[in-house]
């Protein structure tokens, strides 16, 4: 199997997945028994440097039901999961606006936390995890799997490498549908309180992350958003944005819900030396979690880097053949959990900090309080200035 990429995961950075001398296993619970607890279940199930043992849900029936074929303890208290169960590391999977006050409560109690995408709805909510966790000396990890897909990798490689110089124009397509069931299927989608936003807060954090990985610091945005045929929601299906990076670099975002049938999520990044880099994440469809599965594998669909321009096929067999023979539906979250892990074991940064999450926060948060002002909006962002 391609021995280049087999050498990024196991060499590349501080995201080195191969597992070292310590032979520490940390105890893992789950707060939040919805669709995506079954991916972080999964994982903690999987990894020897886990011993999954116990879940939390408000609803205790829910959460009796969920732990029962992990064979785990279930709780609606917390604190009590924590201490009664030793609990090192906590996965946060209750919806978006919800993941602050468990997750600072997990902390309080002695667990380090990784938080679903995104990392919170608000700046404030963000503000308040990362000041209780550097209080209580505890690390924050936040979900964004599509960083370990290796066409996503190549790319930042390839920046770093400076093989297109200095990165000045990086670009976000996620073009999708949601239809009425989707919206359905739980009772706080496509609301401000039980999901703080539509397209930009659900479904386009995962590209966002990325043109922030590849891109560098925002300096300022102007953006707009619309709902444009989803008049049973609350929130946005479609969102535009331009981004100027405080390196000089330009940007543009184009995220939409409202195009049907779904077309995919792609992120290209151009340089100064004419050289270009590109991923399409998604394709087909866009995944749901719990709903629906990954119908297209990522790969490069850019590439004019000298004298690697031809490698474009060879690469997506490789990358395609890969994502198929594994499975790709936990693989990627398994990947980021281990990370994570690894990260508390040896003390160290994971791969997306709590930092690294709030900056896509930041980045929609712009973009909503550019449409309520219709104005540009100047970073850093601070909790006052939240939609």
């Amino acid at each position: 199997m391609m021995k280049y990429m087999d050498d990024v995961h196991k060499k590349y950075w501080q995201y080195t997945l191969t597992r070292e001398s310590i032979m520490t296993t940390l105890r893992t619970a789950i707060i939040g028994c919805g669709k995506v607890a079954d991916f972080h279940a999964k994982a903690f199930v999987n990894l020897p440097d886990s011993q999954f043992v116990a879940v939390y849900d408000r609803n205790l029936q829910r959460a009796q039901k969920f732990a029962e074929p992990y064979k785990v303890h279930a709780y609606d208290d917390i604190r009590a999961m924590i201490s009664k169960e030793h609990i090192d590391v906590v996965s946060i999977c209750t919806p978006h606006p919800a993941h602050a006050a468990p997750a600072i409560e997990a902390m309080k109690a002695g667990a380090h936390i990784l938080v679903e995408k995104p990392m919170a709805s608000s700046l404030e909510d963000c503000d308040a995890m990362l000041a209780v966790a550097e209080q209580e000396h505890k690390k924050v990890g936040v979900i964004s799997q599509r960083r370990f897909y290796r066409p996503c990798m190549r790319i930042k490689q390839a920046i770093d490498a400076g093989k297109i110089g200095k990165p000045v124009l990086g670009a976000v397509r996620m073009l999708g549908w949601r239809d009425k069931p989707y919206y359905d299927s739980d009772p706080w989608r496509g609301t401000w309180d039980g999901e703080g936003g539509g397209v930009l807060v659900n479904q386009a954090p995962h590209q966002l992350d990325l043109l922030l990985w590849y891109m560098g610091e925002v300096d300022e945005v102007y953006g707009v958003w619309r709902n444009f045929n989803h008049p049973y929601i609350e929130v946005e299906d479609t969102a535009v944005a331009v981004i100027k990076f405080k390196n000089g670099a330009l940007g543009n975002v184009v995220v939409s819900n409202s195009q049907n049938p779904a077309l995919y999520g792609k992120v290209h990044v151009y340089g100064d030396n004419g050289a270009g880099v590109g991923v399409q994440t998604d394709g087909g469809a866009m995944f749901i979690a719990g709903m629906s599965t990954i119908t297209e594998p990522p790969y490069n669909d850019l590439w004019t880097v000298e004298d690697e321009a031809d490698k474009l096929e060879s690469w997506k067999k490789e990358d395609s053949d890969f994502f198929n023979s594994v499975d790709s539906m936990h693989y990627y979250h398994q990947l980021q959990v281990e990370d994570f892990l690894k990260a508390v074991i040896e003390d160290g940064t994971p791969l997306v900090d709590g930092y690294e999450g709030r900056r896509t926060v930041e980045l929609f948060t712009a973009i909503y309080r550019s449409t309520k002002d219709d104005a540009v909006i100047k970073f850093p962002l601070h909790a006052s200035q939240d939609r």
